[in-house]
């Protein structure tokens, strides 16, 4: 991607394009877990479809072509703000796409009067971990903790204050 890239809100005629994307998220989420999983089209488009039905806004990287390079899902809650979602196609990465999209939230955030967006992050997610320390987001307050999903190997350590928590890898 060498040319201009436009963000703007999703639409309609963005569907198609849009899916795959969504597609291409749940797969590389899917990665982090150690699991092999053919990017699911029908579930992306149900993904979607929620999205929508909620009216959680919905922005798109655009590049010249005009092709989809990459996508962010808003979850709005009064003057809250969570990054739903954030993907970028692997080709077009550490380009700015994901900077100029995540921008839109920050700047959504504000907008509602509220204060910065809120990120649930899967803590093997070492890239989105690593973009938002760069924006100079820190772990504050929220930790997830649940029981293993059957056949979900634990065989990684995560340390919170003096706790220890099995992980996956």
């Amino acid at each position: 991607m060498n040319g201009e890239m436009t963000i703007r809100p999703a639409c309609a005629a963005d569907q198609p394009a849009l899916i795959r994307l969504v597609a291409g998220f749940r797969a590389a989420l899917a990665e982090l877990r150690g699991e092999v999983r053919p990017p699911d089209l029908t579930a992306a488009a149900g993904e979607l479809a929620e999205y929508a039905a909620k009216d959680f806004p919905v922005f798109v990287a655009e590049d010249e072509t005009p092709a989809l390079t990459g996508y962010l899902v808003c979850r709005v809650d009064g003057d809250v703000v969570w990054a739903e979602s954030l993907y970028v196609t692997p080709e077009c990465r550490r380009q700015g796409v994901g900077e100029r999209l995540y921008a839109e939230a920050e700047r959504l955030a504000l907008e509602l009067g509220g204060d910065k967006p809120y990120n649930w992050v899967d803590p093997n997610n070492d890239k989105i971990i690593r973009f938002l320390q760069k924006r100079g987001y820190n772990v504050l307050n929220l930790i997830e903790l649940r029981h293993a999903h059957p056949g979900e190997a634990l065989n990684s350590t995560i340390r919170v204050g003096k706790f220890e928590f099995k992980s996956r890898p």
